[in-house]
């Protein structure tokens, strides 16, 4: 465990622990199979970011009231939600270091669980009796369904460029991180100011926790990463390191690459290769310096709060996003 990230726990050991109750206590499904599926994805390991950015979105805000942690299981519904129907529309086998939900239960249940804890997410809003909230809710769901959808499009496509890659991880990742903090600021009615500024954290936040997920595919291994290495790529997903790596290397190296990215069935040989290509290219210290911009923008975006430990730990957290394994 690093430093940082030992730092960062001594400091929400409590919320983390209210969160973990909320999101059990308020899933309470009618049948025991939806519960079963919920509760693989749920507890199987995920990190209640998202959550724990809205408990502290609500806290620096002033907000004293204890429904904020309740509250908070919303933003680890929708998530789990998206990583059923992601891991079925990508054929994924592994999610977090275990079997994914459709190869146990089958594809029609793990669709359905995932619709369950959607409309699950909307009625906890709901609950808060805020339409801006509910409204913010509806909209991540509208927003990261049409991520998936524009993912799909590009798969596979070798033209991909960095501004299609952008708003895919806009779309998919950083607008759950947005809404979260943005719904902790609307629940402790917050001046427009801060809900803006913890809005910007947030999407700054999601941008560059995506960029160093998506480095691990090419300098982590499986039993660190969750999920089989090199999996991305041979679900045609191009992402940044490779991105950048086409602009940049020569053309028989661009060739290599356009034709590994063609198959699936690339061996363990050849993405050895590719991630030294990765490295050659600059593709890998371009994602790196990219996260990086966006963890200090996101940083810079709280400037107007004043010092207090919960500011700092938003500013840990930031940090945090590139401290995994990258």
């Amino acid at each position: 465990m690093t430093d940082l990230k030992h730092r960062i726990l001594s400091r929400v050991s409590a919320d983390l622990s209210d969160i973990e109750i909320a999101i059990s206590q308020n899933l309470s499904p009618h049948l025991d199979l939806v519960s079963e599926v919920a509760r693989h994805i749920l507890f199987s390991g995920g990190k209640r970011l998202r959550p724990l950015l809205m408990v502290l979105s609500a806290r620096i805000c002033g907000y004293q009231e204890s429904d904020a942690v309740p509250f908070s299981a919303i933003f680890e519904y929708l998530h789990a939600a998206t990583l059923l129907h992601d891991d079925l529309v990508d054929g994924a086998t592994l999610r977090r270091g275990q079997k994914a939900a459709h190869h146990i239960w089958g594809n029609p249940t793990a669709v359905l669980v995932g619709d369950f804890l959607l409309a699950r997410s909307l009625s906890l809003a709901a609950k808060t009796e805020q339409p801006r909230i509910i409204s913010t809710i509806a909209g991540i769901t509208e927003t990261m369904s049409q991520g998936e959808i524009h993912q799909l499009q590009l798969k596979g496509n070798p033209t991909i460029t960095e501004a299609d890659y952008m708003e895919v991880i806009r779309r998919k990742t950083a607008v759950l991180f947005e809404g979260a903090c943005r719904s902790g600021a609307l629940l402790a009615d917050a001046s427009e100011e801060k809900v803006i500024a913890l809005g910007r954290y947030g999407a700054d936040l999601g941008l560059a926790f995506q960029m160093a997920d998506d480095l691990l595919d090419y300098v982590s291994n499986t039993r660190v990463l969750g999920k089989t290495v090199g999996a991305d790529l041979r679900e045609g997903k191009l992402t940044l390191p490779v991105i950048y790596a086409l602009q940049k290397t020569g053309k028989e190296k661009k060739d290599w690459i356009l034709d590994m990215i063609s198959r699936s069935d690339f061996s363990v040989q050849d993405f050895e290769s590719l991630v030294k290509i990765l490295h050659e290219s600059g593709g890998i210290d371009y994602t790196k310096t990219m996260a990086k911009r966006y963890v200090e923008s996101a940083k810079d975006s709280i400037g107007i709060f004043s010092l207090s430990p919960t500011r700092n730990l938003l500013m840990d957290i930031a940090d945090y996003a590139l401290s995994r394994k990258m």
